[in-house]
């Protein structure tokens, strides 16, 4: 089963609150934490990643925290998980030619989980912060007009 792990869903939700305040200075992890309900010390544990892989600045001292390192249009669900999980991976023998199975040169299945691979890929490629939330807006719109009675 391909599935991502707490730590890329929580990599995706703090860029996401980043991506809510970008362009207004850094935010501090407490905050980015109390905000997307992650606990504080994970999420201090993954900021580093998204430095150093070119998603987010930080910036020391008492006004420091984080902030996004590019527009939110520039950042993708993929780029977030790849960034604290390494490559997205849904069988062995997905692999670079098929290198994690002895079988690849005799068998359908890289052939099969390297198309998954990419369509996933793809698809997460697509998932742009920006765009993340513009359609949370249009969730949290029709929610309130559901509460509303409005149609």
């Amino acid at each position: 089963m391909f599935k991502v792990s707490s730590k890329g869903r929580y990599a995706v939700k703090a860029v996401y609150e980043l991506s809510l305040h970008a362009g207004r200075g850094p935010v501090t992890v407490s905050s980015v934490a109390h905000a997307q309900n992650i606990p504080e010390q994970y999420l201090e544990q993954l900021m580093p990643l998204l430095k150093r892989a070119g998603i987010v600045t930080g910036t020391r001292g008492a006004q420091g925290g984080y902030q996004l390192a590019r527009p939110p249009e520039k950042v993708s669900v993929r780029d977030v998980v790849t960034a604290v999980e390494g490559p997205i991976v849904v069988a062995d023998c997905a692999g670079a030619y098929g290198s994690g199975c002895p079988e690849a040169h005799a068998c359908i299945g890289p052939d099969v989980w390297i198309r998954v691979r990419e369509a996933v890929d793809e698809a997460m490629s697509q998932i742009t912060m920006d765009r993340l939330i513009k359609e949370q807006r249009g969730v949290a719109r029709h929610k309130l007009q559901g509460l509303a009675g409005i149609g």
